[in-house]
């Protein structure tokens, strides 16, 4: 088991927060620190220092931490033109040294769109803005030249191609979701992990057995993409600290124990195991509060 974390830096928080807390999650020996990729808070508490720019803070943290993986969980097709953000992304991956872990979604947030005067197509052309995307992304990182791609939505003529990302042939790539049908075809076709987001063990095993339909279908070996779960964890030995870290998530107890854990260490470690039987053999918990350096000594511990 690989236990990763999901910072929601959307939610309120500053740059130097997030570098406090991922220096020490490097510290403590965590494998990667993912970064959701919002615009806006989600909820209707109030914003606090308002949100952070995904790549943005990632370009920083590349260059003032030295182990930890460092990704996206996911970028927004709606929201980040796919040639530009292979660019950007390329340069991460060179700027860390090759730590890049590279998510890349549809989008879901509506309201983050109005907010920023952004077009929020049917949840049908963004699916195939995303397929295209992931098409054009993989090409312009594997091309050995210029490249011009035809798509309905996403077109490009003599594109240089160039950067190209320290990882070869590049970095991880991640697709997620619960959809039934295209969520899964394109994790068989594009992705190295599929990430199942906030469900219980019994939708990750759902999930599993579209993902290995899938992979039947596309003639892709399943073993080759990881299935990974996004989880709510609340560890705490004391009354105290439990109640505010179920606090920091926004949500009641009744409904973190959907798709997370709360209690002690030893008790959330059963929790996982669960998952685990599941088919998930990676995790990443969900932080929304980066000011609690806390609970990575607990999460440590698992």
């Amino acid at each position: 088991m690989t236990l990763r974390l999901l910072l929601e830096p959307q939610q309120g928080t500053t740059y130097a927060e997030v570098l406090a807390f991922a220096r020490r999650a490097e510290l403590l020996g965590f494998e990667a620190l993912m970064t959701a990729d919002h615009l806006v808070r989600i909820g209707d508490r109030a914003p606090g220092p308002g949100p952070l720019h995904a790549w943005t803070t990632l370009a920083g943290l590349a260059r003032e931490t030295e182990r930890i993986r460092l990704g996206t969980m996911m970028s927004a097709v709606t929201f980040h033109q796919p040639a530009v953000l292979a660019l950007v992304a390329a340069q991460v991956d060179e700027m860390s040294g090759g730590r890049l872990e590279f998510g890349l979604g549809a989008g879901w947030y509506e309201r983050e769109h109005r907010a920023f005067g952004l077009p929020f197509p049917p949840v049908k052309e963004r699916f195939e803005l995303l397929e295209e995307a992931l098409e054009a992304i993989t090409r312009l990182w594997d091309a050995p030249g210029e490249l011009d791609y035809h798509g309905r939505h996403v077109r490009l003529e003599a594109n240089p191609a160039l950067p190209k990302p320290r990882q070869g042939p590049r970095p991880p790539l991640l697709v997620g979701g619960t959809g039934k049908r295209v969520t899964p075809w394109l994790a068989a076709r594009f992705a190295d992990e599929y990430n199942v987001p906030f469900t219980d063990p019994d939708g990750v095993r759902a999930a599993r057995g579209r993902l290995l339909d899938a992979c039947a279908g596309t003639g892709r070996d399943p073993g080759a993409v990881v299935l990974s779960a996004s989880l709510v964890l609340c560890p705490a030995r004391d009354p105290r600290a439990l109640a505010r870290r179920v606090s920091d998530t926004g949500e009641p107890v009744s409904e973190i124990e959907g798709y997370g854990a709360v209690g002690t260490p030893e008790e959330i470690a059963e929790v996982l195991a669960e998952y685990r039987a599941a088919g998930a053999t990676r995790f990443y918990a969900q932080i929304n509060n980066p000011r609690d350096l806390e609970i990575l000594d607990l999460l440590a511990e698992l």
